[in-house]
């Protein structure tokens, strides 16, 4: 099981957020606002936040920008992970990664499996690495943002967990 160490102090990273949908607006993105909330009452910085519609080309647009950005470690997108004609993240998500993280996707079903049962299989909750930037597409629902940010990304982004984290690696991703 993963331990936190006391020997480093805990290194924030700055995280942009992502809302993919049809039908929600800014003042009624709970699923955005869950991230948000959970990500900075863990000490990261939210430098950006923006919702837009299911659209891949869209979405590639604004993930390049993001990723263009050297103050931006971490892309999350909420949305768009379903097996719907308009769920589109993750064919826009693959657009852009140089290195697919197959590992978060399986732990998020599996996580997810223990909470809503089968039907997490219409889930295609994905990760990926883009020049130095890492990128997470969690669904839209609240309950799934706040699986992948308690379970997952939270751990993943201490830079103080053990035996390993992305955070630790980040330095390392443009060798």
């Amino acid at each position: 099981m993963a331990s936190l160490s006391d020997t480093v102090s805990k290194k924030p990273v700055h995280i942009a957020l992502l809302t993919l949908s049809d039908s929600r607006t800014r003042d009624n993105d709970t699923s955005g606002d869950i991230l948000q909330q959970l990500a900075e009452s863990d000490g990261h910085t939210v430098v950006a936040r923006t919702l837009i519609k299911d659209d891949a080309t869209i979405m590639i647009e604004q993930l390049n920008i993001w990723i263009a950005d050297h103050n931006i470690d971490v892309i999350i997108s909420t949305g768009g992970t379903g097996i719907t004609g308009r769920d589109v993240t993750p064919e826009a998500v693959s657009q852009v990664i140089d290195v697919e993280i197959p590992g978060f996707g399986e732990l998020f079903r599996m996580l997810s499996y223990q909470k809503i049962g089968a039907s997490t299989i219409q889930s295609r909750a994905m990760a990926g690495r883009a020049k130095g930037t890492l990128i997470f597409a969690v669904p839209g629902s609240t309950g799934a943002c706040k699986d992948a940010w308690q379970d997952i990304l939270s751990h993943q982004l201490d830079n103080r967990t053990k035996p390993c984290n992305f955070v630790s690696l980040m330095p390392r991703f443009l060798e």
